[in-house]
Formats: structure tokens, sequence, C-alpha cells
């Protein structure tokens, strides 16, 4: 696991220390501010990422966003519950990398850290574990599945969903953290798009358990 330092600013106390717990369990360093202005005094050094509130004490979130832009590439996730659209819109304008609304899932907030630290500071070897689930073996690195000496055929997108569900097993992953992962945070198609992948990947891979979580998303359980 990657030493990461993460500045996480949330005011609710209950809920930072719900996220400090998840994260600190990837091996990351969590420094938990509840006041904007105690995180402004707290720039430098640099964390490898920011998790913002928009609505703080002391100093609002896009006052503490600009500040961070303002000498430093870090990069930034805002989380609020505040209009969805408006904020994401106003957030992305002024330099933040992602928006999560609340209420949200703890796991899927590190999925999207994760991804992002991935993305900003690539590892120069990554070297992931094979998944073995109910007789398949999954390779993350070559993205292959095998079902025993057998290779399966996978699309890139259906390859995505596999590795992203299977990386996650037991946890309940919504439509929009897997229309992020496999297709990007530009994509504006139907979400319908993910059941169509989904449908496809229990055809070939009939003994992975994918659960429907209706009208929120899927997860896949360890047998």
């Amino acid at each position: 696991m990657s030493s990461f330092i993460v500045n996480l600013v949330e005011d609710e106390e209950n809920l930072g220390k719900v996220i400090k717990a998840y994260m600190e369990k990837e091996g990351w360093e969590v420094r938990h501010f509840t006041d904007g202005r105690e995180a402004y005094d707290n720039l430098t050094p640099a964390p490898h990422l920011w998790i913002l509130d928009i609505m703080l004490p002391g100093m609002d979130g896009y006052q503490l966003l600009k500040s961070i832009k303002a000498d430093h590439d870090t990069p930034v996730i805002f989380i609020s519950a505040r209009d969805k659209d408006l904020d994401r819109v106003l957030g992305l304008e002024l330099g933040s990398d992602d928006y999560l609304a609340k209420p949200f899932l703890p796991e899927e907030l590190v999925i999207r850290a994760k991804k992002m630290l991935s993305r900003v500071y690539p590892p120069e070897e990554q070297q992931k574990d094979d998944i073995e689930l109910n007789g398949y073996t999954i390779d993350p690195t070559s993205r292959t599945v095998h079902d025993g000496g057998e290779h399966i055929e996978l699309t890139t997108k259906e390859m995505d969903l596999v590795i992203l569900l299977t990386s996650h097993i037991g946890d309940a992953l919504s439509r929009e953290t897997i229309i992020e992962y496999v297709w990007g945070a530009d994509y504006f198609g139907s979400e319908r798009a993910v059941d169509d992948v989904v449908r496809r990947v229990r055809k070939k891979l009939p003994r992975i358990h994918l659960e429907t979580l209706y009208g929120y998303g899927y997860r896949v359980l360890s047998s």
C-alpha cells in the first residue's frame, strides 16, 4: 500500500472520523481538519490529495480551493450536501478535480481517491495481485481472465467492470461510480450502458455472483 498523505477538511466530526478510518485502511496518512482556516494554515507541506467540504467554518471550501490551486497542482475532491449541479460546475471552474455529493458511501470516496492518486502519482512499477474467485483467475495487471487453463475474451469495458467489482468484493458500488471508472468522468450517456455491460459479463462469467442493487448499482459477492 502506498503511503499517501491526504488532507481531509470536513466539519462533521463523525463523518470525518469514518472517512479517515476507511482511508487509513489503505495505508494512507490522513490529516483531518474541521475548520477551513486551520486547513489554510496547513497548505504546506502539500499533501498528495485534498478532500474538501464546501460549507466550512473559518473559510469555505471555495476560498480554500483557490488558495490550494494558487501555488500547488495537488488534486482536490469536493464533497458537499449542497446542490450537486451548481457546485460541481463552480468547483470545476475553480480547479477541483472531482465532486461527490452527500450522502455517499465511504467506499465510493475511497475508490475515487485511489483512482485520482494512481493517475496523478503513477507507480514506477504497478503490480497487482491476481484475484481468485469461484474458479476464475482475474489478473488486473495483464487484464486477463482465465477459467482453469481457458482464456476468456472480454471487451475493454467488460474487463474494467470486472476489475472494479472484483477488487471491491462485498462493496455496494453505485452506477455513478461504475460509470466514472469504466467510461470516465466526462461520460454523459445513459446509465443503462452499465446494465448492458453487466449483462454481458454475467453471460461470460456465470459463476461470479454479481448482485443487482435496485435503484443504486451492483456488487460482487464472494460466493
